[in-house]
């Protein structure tokens, strides 16, 4: 398993954010500061890497042995046979996507009536789109970007039932869902392709809890228990793993609101109660959660809370990198 740098959640840092008001980062900058932190890969945005020298950047990537993954989204055939080719240009095995379709907070009302028409839908795009990276020899993974459940990740991967389409966990995500995250790595573990290293304040409210970003390592996620449910899953061998702190706006999961779930899956009381315990065992007291962006500080101030964030998360993914790596010989074998 290795251990990569994700632009999200560092974008006025990385002047990538409109207000950034600084220079931004280029494919081959995201590259450079992930081998000055001791990490084995990267995962760019197909947007950055359209004006990127393809060749330059694959060499790098080949000397240094670090993977790339290309982050791209829709389930729009033809545009995601565009992040194919990039794929191929730049040495990437894997292209993310996201289906989208409910909105952050795993806010499905505005779709009442209309999600399971939207769900076929995706499934048409992303089976078409699978066809087109089998030609191309790399990897559809569709993350869990806070709009579809664990059952319907399953469902997309059973009905297309392609080695070429899988899964990119995103471990905060399944808080939005009402699921609990190790339990829902579990569930979709035969299919995972990519993950995301995210963590989440948790911060109740009268309609369930806000999610509010946080340095990995510090929030609701049980990272050791995920880690063991990785190092024994198929694409253990091959998994990569890469660091995205959460987005500078909270998220408000509102699964004590009776139109949150009309539009879910039916969940048994045993989910539901492993979710509230995840919720209860890390809710933080009442305070004043808002980001600096969302307090509307300086661009200075944004930009140095990102990077505080990102330094403290990096600092914590490297000593997974040293736990992993000094394991019982037994483990070593599974990994």
């Amino acid at each position: 398993m290795r251990f990569g740098l994700s632009v999200f959640g560092t974008t006025y840092a990385m002047g990538l954010h409109p207000r950034a008001g600084r220079p931004k980062i280029s494919a081959e900058g995201v590259i450079n500061m992930a081998l000055q932190n001791g990490l084995q890969g990267v995962e760019l945005p197909l947007s950055m890497l359209a004006g990127s020298d393809h060749k330059a950047i694959a060499s790098k990537v080949e000397a240094n042995e670090l993977y790339i993954t290309i982050a791209s989204d829709g389930f729009d055939a033809a545009r995601l046979g565009e992040a194919f080719d990039m794929a191929k240009s730049v040495g990437a095995k894997v292209v993310r996507t996201v289906a989208g379709g409910a909105k952050f907070g795993g806010d499905r009302r505005h779709l009442v009536g209309k999600w399971q028409p939207f769900l076929q839908e995706a499934r048409e795009g992303l089976a078409a789109a699978t066809a087109l990276a089998e030609e191309a020899g790399v990897t559809l993974a569709l993350e869990n970007h806070q709009d579809l459940c664990s059952e319907e990740l399953i469902w997309l991967c059973e009905s297309i039932a392609s080695p070429n389409f899988g899964l990119t966990l995103d471990t905060g995500n399944p808080l939005a869902t009402a699921e609990e995250p190790v339990e829902f790595a579990k569930r979709i573990s035969p299919y995972l392709k990519h993950v995301h290293l995210k963590d989440y304040w948790i911060y109740p409210s009268a309609e369930g809890y806000m999610l509010v970003r946080c340095p990995i390592g510090q929030g609701a996620v049980d990272f050791p228990a995920l880690m063991e449910v990785f190092r024994v899953s198929q694409a253990a061998r091959t998994l990569c793993m890469s660091i995205e702190i959460g987005a500078l706006e909270a998220r408000h999961t509102r699964v004590l609101a009776d139109d949150y779930w009309p539009e879910y899956p039916a969940r048994s009381a045993r989910e539901l109660a492993e979710l509230l315990r995840c919720v209860q065992r890390n809710a933080r007291p009442t305070a004043d959660w808002r980001t600096p962006h969302e307090r509307s500080e300086s661009v200075e101030i944004v930009a140095a809370y990102e990077q505080s964030q990102l330094m403290s998360s990096i600092a914590y993914v490297q000593q997974l990198m040293y736990s992993l790596n000094t394991s019982k010989p037994e483990e070593e074998a599974i990994s």
